[in-house]
């Protein structure tokens, strides 16, 4: 409430043209507007369309690069700085390749997407099988397991916290890596209408298509991961009951 109000207070101002900065009234009303006649929610559809399937193969992929580098020491030594060389590059410099690769489509968006959280399931999931506490392998070899049977047993349920923070992080490098690349690609989508807006001049469909952005991400966290984080971290015994 209170970023509102000083929101319309800076309009009020008038240090910047109305059509530069618009109000809060404004812009909500361009929002309820744009939500309800499909300009704006069939665009939300669109673009978290591409997010979940970009997301999903980030998420899947990541997983099983990480157990696999954190598994062998000579693909962790080889490949494991050259993902972290890669998790400093922003996601949107893959575009043009992925324009070149894939044409100007969709395929190229969710492969920006991919690229955006990748990186960072990866780090979290070779992080978390090679932290686990060598108390517990050793109570699982005590129980008789070896092998795969350990590592399904014991190893990869006490990362499972890392990988919950990795997915987490995820999600938010995706949703970046998505805006990106709607922005520059094509399509329809969020960043489309952004790019439209900023080119005619609309600054009110620009902040309707920012606080769309922001919500999303802001619910999604707080209603979906962070609620399973605390669980996992609960169960895990990583947080007081």
């Amino acid at each position: 409430m209170s970023i509102v109000i000083l929101w319309e207070a800076v309009y009020r101002l008038e240090i910047w043209p109305n059509f530069m900065f618009p109000s809060p009234i404004q812009v909500f009303k361009s929002l309820w507007n744009g939500m309800i006649d499909g300009t704006y929610s069939i665009a939300l559809l669109y673009s978290l369309k591409r997010l979940l399937t970009g997301y999903v193969i980030a998420v899947v992929a990541g997983i099983t690069i990480g157990i696999l580098l954190a598994s062998n020491k000579t693909m962790d030594e080889t490949f494991g700085t050259l993902i972290l060389s890669f998790q400093s590059v922003p996601s949107v410099v893959w575009l043009p390749l992925a324009l070149l690769w894939f044409k100007m489509g969709e395929p190229a968006i969710i492969f920006v997407v991919v690229i955006g959280g990748i990186w960072n399931m990866i780090i979290s999931t070779t992080s978390g099988v090679k932290n686990v506490a060598p108390e517990l392998i050793r109570c699982g070899s005590n129980l008789g397991y070896k092998g795969l049977h350990l590592f399904s047993k014991v190893i990869l349920p006490a990362s499972i916290p890392h990988i919950i923070t990795g997915m987490r992080l995820a999600w938010a490098f995706c949703w970046r890596a998505l805006m990106a690349a709607e922005i520059l690609g094509t399509g329809k989508g969020l960043g489309q209408n952004l790019m439209w807006g900023r080119d005619m001049g609309n600054m009110t469909t620009v902040l309707s298509i920012m606080l769309i952005i922001a919500f999303t991400g802001l619910i999604t966290d707080n209603l979906v991961f962070k609620k399973i984080e605390l669980k996992i971290f609960r169960r895990w015994g990583l947080l007081n009951s």
